[in-house]
């Protein structure tokens, strides 16, 4: 499967715009990290357009980096890809010794490479297991909530991670089916929810439960959360924070840690209202249509401060390896 096969970037010239002038206001730092490096496409944006910047492409999902490294083997040593969560990345960054970085990009969510392949279990319309693990070293998977959580944390679950208005019609239903069978592949629990709920309009009846568990399944929040602390303790300063968010929850957390940061000092809005993707951008890639951005620019950053001290600031929970591949940094 080719890399356009897989991805298109999503808002890539906004996010290159909003990035770009963070390389030159920094001084001596030309680092971007792109903290959810997917199929690579932004990274790819990033380092077509600003030539004097180095990309440091991290995500949590093995399988996906392999179609990035394919992708980002014409830039040689601009580019380096590394096996790591979100909340890992302080301790990447001092292991690897780096600068602190001029910007940091989170594109928050599942990509179309994990979402078009059912053996990861994302999707709703293609049968697979029912796994939803971007990290594979996850124990937890979609199966396991579904098949062992309570009635009323299922409802709960739907309802304020996924926006599901028919939560406990849906979780009592799952609880009754259960019982006979447990729920182990994507279409059957689709098609449970689509007896419950029934067709309404053109969104699938399923789409909000299955964002909910892939939330959950992946602690998507918390990751988001991490990333964002993280960014504020080893940015540059001048440094420039991006987050794509799909999700009206996750744009929320967003904006109020830029907002808060403002008041404190310690950050500058960039985007006072969240920057959207254009029609034409929708009618090419429809997936783009719920996209926000937000930005904000690093201020107030301590000069002795160091990366070693944002590293032990933070307790990330990041993927081990005692094989990394040549020329790669894995943690």
């Amino acid at each position: 499967m080719g890399y356009d096969d897989v991805h298109i970037p999503v808002m890539a010239r906004e996010v290159v715009e909003l990035l770009g002038g963070s390389v030159d206001a920094t001084g001596n730092s030309s680092l971007i990290v792109d903290a959810t490096l997917g199929a690579g496409g932004h990274a790819v944006q990033l380092l077509k357009e600003l030539p004097n910047c180095t990309v440091l492409g991290t995500d949590q999902d093995p399988a996906i980096l392999d179609v990035a490294r394919e992708r980002l083997k014409p830039f040689g040593d601009r580019a380096r890809i590394a096996c790591c969560r979100v909340s890992g990345l302080p301790r990447l960054l001092r292991k690897l010794r780096v600068a602190r970085p001029a910007g940091l990009l989170m594109d928050v969510g599942a990509s179309s490479f994990q979402l078009d392949r059912p053996d990861r279990g994302f999707s709703f319309q293609l049968d697979g297991p029912l796994d939803m693990r971007m990290d594979p070293s996850r124990e937890r998977t979609a199966a396991d909530i579904i098949n062992h959580w309570d009635e009323s944390d299922l409802a709960d679950l739907f309802y304020f991670e996924g926006g599901e208005t028919r939560s406990r019609s849906i979780a009592k239903a799952i609880v009754g089916a259960r019982r006979a069978t447990p729920f182990r592949r994507t279409l059957g629990l689709a098609m449970l929810i689509e007896q419950v709920v029934g067709r309404r309009g053109k969104l699938h009846p399923a789409t909000r439960v299955f964002q909910a568990l892939r939330r959950a399944v992946n602690e998507e929040g918390d990751e988001l959360t991490a990333g964002l602390d993280g960014a504020e303790l080893f940015l540059a300063e001048g440094g420039v924070l991006c987050v794509i968010t799909f999700h009206s929850g996750e744009d929320g957390v967003v904006k109020r840690f830029m907002a808060d940061g403002a008041k404190r000092g310690a950050w500058k809005l960039l985007t006072p209202r969240p920057l959207q993707p254009s029609r034409e951008e929708i009618r090419s890639n429809p997936r783009a249509r719920s996209a926000r951005v937000r930005a904000a620019l690093r201020t107030g950053v301590e000069p002795e401060s160091s990366l070693e001290e944002a590293a032990a600031d933070q307790q990330p929970r990041e993927r081990q390896s005692d094989n990394p591949q040549p020329g790669e940094s894995q943690e």
